[in-house]
């Protein structure tokens, strides 16, 4: 279900150039990569070599590697890389679903790289509904709810928490 609202998500905001925060096995991102247009962009980053060459074989079945240019590295340093390269509002569409703790810093890095009118989808903005427990306080839970006041109190966007997958905050740059 979640592959599908990203693609879709993409398509409606007629994105050509992305980025995604923590590719995993690299599901999220075929769905988005799937969906831009043939000279699109996916910038696919990840800290963790191991995962990315399984994401660039279900890449490569797909036919979709001519869009995707995977980073190894991590993430903060590649999304500043890329801002002095591409420059501000140079992408359309950004994913996060990476470290936790980290969401606030990847999420203010993104508003710069993201068009206005573009879109800042980011995952387990619910975390099992640990954010609503009190009685939960680990590092990540208690990250994910200070990310979630942060977003919440942000004028820079508009903002829809769908409880898809384990909670995905929309996040329309203004």
């Amino acid at each position: 279900e979640q592959g599908a609202l990203l693609a879709l998500l993409a398509q409606l905001t007629g994105a050509r150039r992305a980025i995604e925060v923590g590719v995993f096995t690299g599901y999220s991102a075929l769905s988005v990569a799937l969906v831009l247009p043939d000279d699109g962009l996916l910038v696919a980053l990840d800290r963790d070599e191991r995962t990315m060459a399984v994401a660039r074989k279900f890449w490569a079945q797909a036919g979709v590697t001519h869009k995707v240019q995977d980073i190894v590295a991590p993430a903060l340093e590649s999304l500043q890389h890329l801002l002095d390269t591409h420059g501000a509002n140079s992408f359309d569409f950004a994913f996060i679903d990476a470290d936790k703790r980290v969401y606030q810093q990847y999420y203010e890095l993104l508003l710069q790289l993201v068009r206005p009118g573009g879109l800042i989808i980011v995952d387990n903005v619910l975390w099992y509904g640990k954010v609503a427990d009190e009685a939960v306080d680990d590092k990540a839970t208690q990250a994910l709810r200070v990310f979630n006041d942060h977003i919440l109190q942000d004028p820079r966007i508009d903002l829809s928490i769908l409880p898809v997958g384990d909670g995905v905050a929309l996040c329309r740059k203004r």
